[in-house]
């Protein structure tokens, strides 16, 4: 005979420190002759690559995310003498102690703008790990109380899955703070985010026979 089967769902919630920051730099200009356009911008870049390279290791990634150079128009959507150009690159940072040094360092230099930072968890990160198998507990848990509350036992599991929601939600946000400015050094005072981990299984376990149906 068939063992009877109970069906449940587990649920987990974490609040985790992020493990990195993000942020968009896009150095820009206008110009009436292209040439001098793109000179100014690819020399702009070029000081702000030195800059990431001074920072050494507290810079994990950047990568080239778009570079525009095209003729500007009107509103009557007639084209005018000039020329806009733009470079934008993406940061990753993991040393958030010198994070706030970086972005005030790039604020201040002509041409130059930025978006971010946008705290988040690393691909593949521990804590979704962690809190899945948090979620899993409480669905044994659950199981557990529904077999007791019918004078049985665990017996098997059947299956495990992930549940419709659930996973990692980081939480973006844009820099906030007052800027710290010294005459030698200026860094903005940066508060990462928590980041909110969830995951949410179900779970099919059979029990051993009921001890409350026996009359």
């Amino acid at each position: 005979m068939d063992r009877p089967i109970v069906t449940v769902h587990g649920e987990a919630h974490r609040e985790v420190p992020p493990e990195q920051a993000v942020f968009s730099l896009t150095v820009s200009t206008v110009d009436r002759d292209k040439a001098a356009l793109v000179a100014r911008i690819t020399q702009r870049a070029a000081e702000v690559g030195a800059v990431l390279d001074r920072f050494g290791a507290a810079v994990e990634r950047r990568e080239t995310t778009g570079v525009q150079v095209s003729p500007e128009y009107n509103r009557r959507g007639k084209r005018t003498e000039t020329y806009s150009g733009s470079i934008t690159t993406t940061v990753t940072v993991t040393d958030f102690d010198r994070l706030g040094e970086l972005l005030a360092e790039l604020a201040v230099g002509e041409l130059t703008s930025i978006s971010g930072p946008w705290w988040q968890l690393r691909p593949g990160s521990r804590a979704d790990a962690d809190v899945r198998g948090e979620a899993v507990t409480d669905a044994l848990d659950r199981a557990r109380v529904y077999a007791a509350a019918v004078g049985a036992e665990l017996d098997r599991i059947i299956e495990i899955a992930d549940a419709e929601s659930g996973g990692m939600h980081p939480m973006t946000r844009s820099f906030k703070g007052g800027a710290e400015m010294a005459d030698e050094a200026a860094a903005f005072e940066l508060h990462p985010q928590q980041q909110t981990v969830e995951a949410r299984v179900l779970l099919r376990v059979s029990i051993t026979e009921p001890t409350v149906l026996r009359g």
